[in-house]
């Protein structure tokens, strides 16, 4: 018979883990945007609207526009609904009800709620055009009290991450259970961060760190097919493919140096090719982030040899 409140502890640690090297990875390194740098809810809302169907990096300048003109919640309701269809007609910004709906919105604080945001995501679905996605970003970002924010990257990472049902309901179960408590605003960045940077539809596991690629089904599998990638990526010529033949040469050998072990991970490896002796440290250089090979350095020679640790 299994323990299971040993197997709850393990379970456990293993949330944690994910938990700590998602945080780590997104405060190490992640993009700027100037909607990150305040947690004042009324230009998070306006940078959530915006967003809607639209890349974040064409969001910028016209999010930039728009504080200039309406700097408050205040001074979007005083001001004319007109002027605000045409700033959003003018900027290129689609879907022409959205603006219709933020001023809606920026009326209904005031008028509703005395000019104070609500805090929760129930109440911020009672303004305009705030759906459950946009609620919980704003109580997430502007005050860290959102449940797990789910959109497609979102939903690809899950998918991938432990090859579950493309349900909505699973979706929701195991997005809440990898949330840390009240850490909500860090933790949907760096999630969102994670689907558009890094478990992208050509996923860039190796290229950009992915934190999650040693506990990662669909990097196990290499099979990346997920609910909006219909086909499988390519396993053959890899980069998963060629870690793995550096695992496998390893294993029949104590140790290799570079040199020596290129050659045997592809026919076409040389020294002033693509597969030359950059790409194959980077390509160790990232086992021995995962801490699966030592990378040793003669002192006499400077020679790199690699070894399963």
């Amino acid at each position: 018979m299994s323990d299971s409140s040993g197997e709850a502890h393990t379970h456990s640690q293993n949330i944690e883990q994910l938990q700590t090297a998602l945080v780590s990875w997104y405060e190490s390194d992640h993009r700027s945007f100037p909607w990150r740098d305040t947690d004042d809810p009324y230009p998070i809302l306006v940078s959530e609207v915006m967003s809607q169907q639209t890349q974040l990096s064409r969001v910028v300048e016209p999010y930039r526009d728009f504080l200039d003109r309406w700097p408050t919640v205040e001074s979007l309701a005083t001001d004319e609904q007109s002027a605000v269809v045409q700033f959003w007609s003018a900027h290129s910004l689609g879907y022409n009800n959205r603006a219709r709906y933020l001023y809606t919105a920026a009326n209904q604080v005031i008028d509703e709620f005395n000019g104070e945001f609500p805090r929760n995501p129930d109440e911020l679905e009672s303004l305009m055009g705030v759906g459950p996605y946009t609620a919980n970003a704003v109580a997430s970002f502007a005050f860290n009290s959102g449940n797990a924010v789910i959109d497609t990257n979102v939903k690809r990472v899950l998918y991938r991450l432990f090859d579950i049902e493309d349900e909505d309901s699973v979706y929701a179960e195991q997005a809440q259970r990898l949330m840390p408590s009240n850490q909500s605003r860090v933790w949907n960045n760096a999630m969102m961060e994670l689907g558009a940077v890094a478990c992208q539809k050509q996923p860039r596991c190796d290229t950009v760190g992915c934190p999650w690629r040693g506990q990662c089904q669909a990097y196990r599998k290499g099979d990346f097919s997920a609910p909006d990638v219909q086909s499988q990526t390519a396993f053959e010529g890899s980069r998963r493919q060629m870690r793995g033949r550096v695992i496998a040469t390893l294993g029949k050998y104590e140790e290799l140096p570079l040199e020596k072990l290129g050659p045997r991970i592809r026919v076409d490896y040389a020294n002033d090719g693509q597969y030359d002796r950059e790409w194959l440290r980077s390509l160790v250089m990232d086992l021995a982030d995962d801490g699966l090979v030592v990378i040793k350095t003669e002192t006499k020679t400077g020679t790199d040899r690699v070894a399963l640790r």
